[in-house]
C-alpha cells in the first residue's frame, strides 16, 4: 500500500508540474489524475474531473472510450467543454502500466482552436489569391528557381494558346522564341548566383511565342517570391501586338504629316514668290498709269485706280500673312529670355496707335523663354486687333497678367465693337473677318497665326466679349513660362 501511495503521489506530482494539459485514466477511460492546465482548458473546478469519463471531454469516443484508452498515438478530437461549446483538440495517448501491473492512459492534450483558425485564414486568402489571378486580365505564370512552370493562370493559357496542363512541369522557356530561351535561362541563373537583376522585378518588352509558332512581343514584369525556403518567381504578361501596331502607325502618320508640312511650306514660299512678282509690277503699273494719266482719267478713273492699288496691297498683305503662318513652326525656335513688358511696349510705339486711343501694360508681365519674334508677332496681332476694332471717342486697350493653379494667363482686353456670341467659334479660323472685304483691310490671318503660336508653346487661347463693349483674349504659353 505504501508503494501504491509514493506511486501515485509521484504521477500527481509529475502532472501538477507540467504546463501542457495532462491527464490520467484507467483502462476503462474513467479520469484518475488531471493538472490545473486540464481544469482551465476544460473550464472545471478543482476536482470536479475526478471520476469522470474520457468521454466527458471527448464526447466522440463514446462506446469506445474503452478502446481508446488502451490505444496509443495522436489523435484529433472534437473536444467538450464544462459549459458544452466544443473545440479541436489534438490528444496524444500513450500506455502506462503501474509496477503493480494495472493498466492506464496518459494523454496530453493540446487546443488547436488557433492553428485551425490559421489554417483557415490561409485557405481563404489562398482561395481569394487564386480567384484574383484566375480572374486577372493579364497573363500571370509562377515558376520555380529551375524556371519550371508551376501554374499559369487562364489568362496566360489563352494568350500562349496551350491546354491547362500542358505547360506545367517544362521548363517556362516552351514560352519564348528559340533566341531568347538560352538568354532566359542564363538571366535566372546569373540572378540565382550573383543576385545580378536583368529581368528579376525589372518591367521589359520581350518576345513570346505561342504554341502554334507565331510570335508576338509583351511586357514582362518578375517578382520573386519566398515560400517557407522555396524561392519562386512570378511573371506577369501582356500582350503588346496592338500597343507596337499603333506606335508604328502614329511613326508612320507623324512622318506623312512631317511630308506634308514641309511640302506645303516648300509650295507656300513657290507661290508667294510667283504671286508677288506680278502684283508688284500691277502695282508699278498703277502708280505709273496715275501719274501720267491723272488728267484724262478723271475722278472715276482715280478712283477705280485706287481702289486697283488697295486690292493690290491688300493681296500683297494676303500672301505674306500666309507665308508667316506657314513659318510657325517649332523646329525652327530660337528660344531666348524674352522681357514681355519691354517687348510690348515696343510693339506699341512700332504700332503708333492714334491719340484717342490708350494702352495701359501691366509692369507684372512674367518673362517668358521663347522665341522673341514669334512672341513679337503673337501680342503684334493681338493689340493691332484690338486698335483696329475701337469704336469708342476714348479707346482703352489694358495688356495683363494673371495666375490660375500657379501658371501665368496673359490676356489683353479692349472696349471696342465685341464680337456677337454666333461669331466667336470661327474667328480663330483662316480667312475669316467679322467686316466685309470692302470694310475692313484685314486679311482674316492674324488671329488664326495667333492661335498657332500659342499651341505651338502647348497653350490655349479663348475669347470673352460682349457686342459693343468689347472683348478679352486670354491665353496661356506653358513650354515659354515653365522653360523647356
Amino acid at each position: 500500500m505504501e508503494n501504491h501511495a509514493v506511486e501515485s503521489q509521484t504521477m500527481s506530482w509529475l502532472l501538477t508540474s507540467a504546463t501542457e494539459p495532462m491527464l490520467i485514466a484507467d483502462g476503462d477511460g474513467r479520469l484518475l489524475l488531471v493538472n490545473g492546465s486540464v481544469e482551465r482548458l476544460f473550464g472545471y473546478g478543482c476536482g470536479q474531473l475526478h471520476g469522470a469519463s474520457l468521454a466527458t471531454l471527448f464526447p466522440g469516443l463514446g462506446s469506445g472510450v474503452h478502446a481508446a484508452a488502451q490505444a496509443c498515438g495522436l489523435k484529433e478530437l472534437a473536444a467538450c467543454r464544462k459549459d458544452c461549446s466544443q473545440f479541436p483538440a489534438q490528444v496524444h495517448f500513450s500506455a502506462l502500466q503501474t509496477h503493480w501491473g494495472m493498466p492506464l492512459v496518459l494523454a496530453t492534450v493540446r487546443d488547436l482552436t488557433s492553428s485551425k483558425q490559421t489554417q483557415q485564414a490561409l485557405l481563404d486568402s489562398e482561395a481569394r489569391m487564386r480567384a484574383i489571378v484566375d480572374t486577372a486580365v493579364d497573363a500571370i505564370i509562377t515558376i520555380d528557381r529551375h524556371g519550371t512552370i508551376e501554374r499559369m493562370n487562364p489568362a496566360a493559357i489563352r494568350m500562349f494558346g496551350y491546354g491547362e496542363h500542358e505547360t506545367v512541369g517544362n521548363n517556362v522557356s516552351m514560352l519564348m522564341p528559340t533566341a531568347y530561351r538560352q538568354l532566359h535561362d542564363g538571366f535566372l541563373q546569373r540572378y540565382l548566383t550573383t543576385g545580378e537583376k536583368r529581368i528579376i522585378g525589372i518591367g521589359r518588352e520581350v518576345m513570346g511565342q505561342r504554341k502554334d509558332g507565331t510570335c508576338f512581343p509583351m511586357d514582362l514584369a518578375v517578382a520573386e517570391m519566398h515560400i517557407g525556403t522555396t524561392r519562386m518567381f512570378t511573371g506577369m504578361v501582356r500582350d503588346i501586338s496592338e500597343r507596337k501596331r499603333s506606335e508604328a502607325e502614329v511613326v508612320r502618320l507623324l512622318a506623312e504629316l512631317t511630308r506634308a508640312n514641309e511640302e506645303l511650306t516648300n509650295f507656300a514660299y513657290v507661290v508667294s514668290h510667283d504671286l508677288k512678282a506680278p502684283l508688284r509690277g500691277i502695282s508699278a503699273l498703277a502708280n505709273w498709269i496715275g501719274t501720267d494719266y491723272a488728267d484724262p482719267l478723271g475722278d472715276q478713273g482715280r478712283q477705280q485706280l485706287h481702289q486697283l492699288s488697295a486690292r493690290v496691297a491688300r493681296m500683297g498683305a494676303l500672301i505674306d500673312g500666309i507665308l508667316e503662318y506657314s513659318r510657325v513652326r517649332s523646329d525652327n525656335e530660337a528660344p531666348e529670355r524674352v522681357d514681355m513688358v519691354e517687348l510690348t511696349r515696343e510693339i506699341i510705339d512700332s504700332l503708333a496707335p492714334a491719340d484717342h486711343i490708350l494702352i495701359r501694360v501691366d509692369p507684372r508681365l512674367p518673362a517668358v523663354t521663347a522665341d522673341r519674334a514669334r512672341m513679337h508677332q503673337l501680342f503684334q496681332n493681338l493689340l493691332a486687333n484690338a486698335i483696329q476694332h475701337s469704336d469708342k471717342e476714348r479707346g482703352e486697350i489694358w495688356v495683363g497678367c494673371s495666375q490660375q493653379d500657379g501658371d501665368p494667363v496673359f490676356s489683353v482686353s479692349d472696349n471696342g465693337m465685341g464680337i456677337e456670341p454666333r461669331h466667336v467659334d470661327r474667328i480663330f479660323q483662316l480667312f475669316q473677318t467679322l467686316a466685309s472685304r470692302e470694310e475692313t483691310t484685314g486679311t482674316g490671318i492674324g488671329l488664326a497665326l495667333v492661335k498657332k503660336i500659342v499651341e505651338m508653346y502647348g497653350g490655349r487661347i479663348h475669347v470673352e466679349s460682349t457686342p459693343r463693349l468689347g472683348s478679352t483674349f486670354s491665353f496661356t504659353l506653358p513650354r515659354a513660362t515653365r522653360g523647356p
